[in-house]
């Protein structure tokens, strides 16, 4: 049986919750780019959403193909949204942390 994602990246690199967040950063107002890998056949719908349940994006992707979207945000924090990806009766949700500096480290 093929998984529906095959691979979720931030900013180009692999998701790994247990990763150093310090690797995904992006100071204000600069982009983080996620992307899902998907597999498959059909179409799948895709979408982003914020811890209150607003979505912040949404697509349907032919299968197979990858789910892109770029977003920032204009002030530090830690902020988690959540990929949800469904096709058919095939679901997956996963929980990204994105970290956001005041500035860009100095030295």
């Amino acid at each position: 049986m093929k998984k529906l994602v095959k691979l979720v990246k931030v900013n180009n690199l692999q998701y790994n919750a247990n990763r150093d967040p310090q690797v995904y950063r992006r100071c204000a107002n600069e982009n983080f780019r996620i992307q899902a890998l998907l597999d498959g056949s059909g179409n799948a719908d895709c979408k982003l959403v914020d811890t209150t349940g607003k979505v912040i994006a949404q697509k349907s992707v032919a299968l197979p193909g990858t789910f892109t979207h770029e977003m920032s945000y204009p002030t530090p924090g830690v902020n988690v949204v959540t990929l949800q990806v469904s096709a058919g009766s095939d679901k997956f949700s996963q929980d990204l942390r994105l970290d956001v500096m005041d500035h860009a480290w100095i030295g």
